[in-house]
């Protein structure tokens, strides 16, 4: 767990928070209603790489020039790189956590490549800073995945119960990821991928904090919901042309629901890579 004299402006808002506890305690609802803002405003911290990144390509979508000199695309990039360099100096990210974000920013990349080469989705607009199909920005994705998932454990004092065996994880992530690019050409283990993850995850929980008092809930739960958001944040992408599926080509429409199964498996890989910085650590039930 990364000192919070580490980062400062998160123990400022830990502050503000203690001088809110004396209003939220003159009443049971009053309480309620403040753990439960609290709840979503330090989601949204959590989120604030992928927030970011997500309102530039939603803002350039709707502002940007026709005649501009420099192509959106570009400009996505370079913004992702400004948006990751204000994170580490005002240390909203520590460097350890920096490093685990670039392997998603690898991994993503990679896949990327392949699956626009395989016509899964495209880009349809020109850019400069990119690898054959694939601008650059793309991989600052999966990044603030990995962003949000380091940010959160912090952010909300998380432990776990019945985490499964590290090693364990380790094998199931590599077989999601190989399952990505060789599903097309064997058949898809999708399926079995999802009862395995059942089988590992089935007992685990997670202990959270939002105000005061610790929370819990079941790790499956806890990644579905996240992989619902991230799906509510893909349908804005395709929205603002970020990318687009070839159903989207003649216009825009929701993302089909059965993307949620690819982005619950891509929570699974991330986690794991994740505790490579912050491994699970035990919930004390006696404290």
């Amino acid at each position: 767990m990364t000192p919070s004299s580490r980062l400062p402006l998160e123990a400022w808002g830990r502050r503000l928070m203690t001088r809110a506890e004396a209003w939220a305690d003159r009443s049971r609802l009053r309480r309620y209603a403040y753990e439960f803002l609290w709840f979503g405003l330090k989601q949204g911290w959590a989120c604030l790489f992928g927030g970011a990144m997500l309102a530039l390509i939603v803002g350039t979508f709707l502002f940007w020039p026709d005649q501009a000199p420099l192509a959106r695309y570009d400009f996505l990039v370079l913004g992702a790189l400004g948006i990751q360099a204000l994170m580490l100096a005002f240390r909203l990210e520590s460097w350890e956590e920096a490093r685990v974000i670039f392997l998603f920013h690898v991994a993503g990349t990679i896949m990327e490549l392949f699956k626009t080469y395989h016509g899964s989705w495209i880009y349809p607009e020109e850019s400069v800073l990119r690898i054959g199909a694939v601008p650059l920005f793309s991989g600052f994705m999966y990044a603030a995945v990995g962003s949000y998932i380091a940010r959160v454990q912090r952010i909300f004092h998380i432990r776990v119960r019945n985490y499964p065996p590290l090693w364990t994880t380790w094998v199931l992530a590599a077989a999601i990821y190989v399952n990505f690019f060789a599903h097309h050409w064997l058949p898809d283990i999708r399926l079995a991928l999802f009862a395995a993850t059942g089988l590992l995850f089935m007992r685990g929980w997670f202990y959270f904090t939002a105000d005061r008092t610790r929370r819990s809930m079941p790790l499956l739960l806890g990644y579905g919901l996240v992989a619902l958001f991230i799906w509510f944040a893909e349908n804005l992408g395709t929205f603002a042309r970020a990318w687009v599926y070839p159903g989207q080509a003649d216009g825009w429409h929701m993302v089909s629901l059965n993307k949620l199964g690819a982005w619950f498996l891509l929570m699974i890989i991330s986690v794991v890579l994740v505790s490579i910085v912050h491994r699970p650590e035990e919930e004390d039930v006696t404290a």
